[in-house]
């Protein structure tokens, strides 16, 4: 089995590189530094020749609704397209708990992107994750004023993005979903007291104020809207392991 793995020396997509090649399967990694930019095409026919499996893990540097909305729209077409040329027939895509629910920002533009998987012709996987472990410490920036950090006090079950790629790995090398797998983080917390902990192991004096207005990357989600439904499938390394290991 030849795997093609857009974005395969980002966050996620090293990870998956690696839980691919456990699975014994051949692996081609596509990322500007190999010559390939899934955004204006270059490359990418050439890159995707012998692919029985596509595994889209590219991800915008920006968080921003309408930037968001032209890099998936545009990386997702094209994909498919090569794909579909090469003679592929399983496309993965790596998405957000969350998509269905919240119509603004990211989720906006992951929702988007669901939809241009799901009215191709290609046989289709969507992952779900739940906010990575690093998206708190991210939080924790983006909101700061000050030595006050504005949170909103939403729950989620966050979790590590080996987790993720392991499951990514997992459905890639299976049959096709043509549907969603949610994964997710193996404990419950608020937010805010999450980053209100990691603030203080990292030793950051600042006060985490609840804050319901406060949007999580681009949207202001209800209390439940970032958490996965009862099948989820469930990782096994916790937020307090991942800071010890920081």
């Amino acid at each position: 089995m030849r795997v093609v793995v857009a974005g395969a020396t980002g966050l996620i997509g090293s990870r998956t590189v690696a839980r691919l090649r456990d699975h014994g399967v051949e692996v081609v990694r596509l990322s500007r530094g190999e010559g390939v930019d899934v955004t204006t095409g270059k490359g990418l026919d050439e890159a995707m020749r012998g692919a029985d499996v596509v595994v889209d893990v590219t991800d915008t540097p920006s968080r921003g609704e309408l930037e968001s909305l032209e890099f998936f729209g545009t990386a997702t077409h094209n994909l498919l397209e090569a794909a579909a040329k090469a003679g592929a027939v399983h496309h993965v895509i790596l998405s957000i708990v969350g998509a269905d629910q919240l119509q603004a920002g990211y989720f906006r533009a992951k929702a988007l992107q669901e939809e241009q998987v799901r009215r191709s012709p290609m046989p289709y996987s969507i992952v779900r994750a739940t906010p990575f472990f690093e998206s708190v410490e991210y939080m924790s920036r983006a909101a700061t004023y000050g030595d006050v950090v504005h949170v909103a006090p939403v729950l989620i079950r966050p979790v590590s993005t080996d987790d993720v790629a392991a499951a990514v790995a997992h459905v890639a090398v299976g049959v096709p979903l043509f549907g969603v797998l949610e994964v997710a983080g193996p404990e419950e917390h608020r937010l805010d007291d999450l980053t209100a902990k990691l603030l203080a192991a990292r030793g950051y004096l600042r006060d985490v104020v609840p804050d319901a207005h406060t949007p999580f990357f681009g949207a202001v989600p209800g209390q439940r809207a970032l958490l996965p439904g009862a099948g989820a499938h469930l990782g096994h390394e916790t937020f307090s392991e991942w800071i010890a290991r920081r």
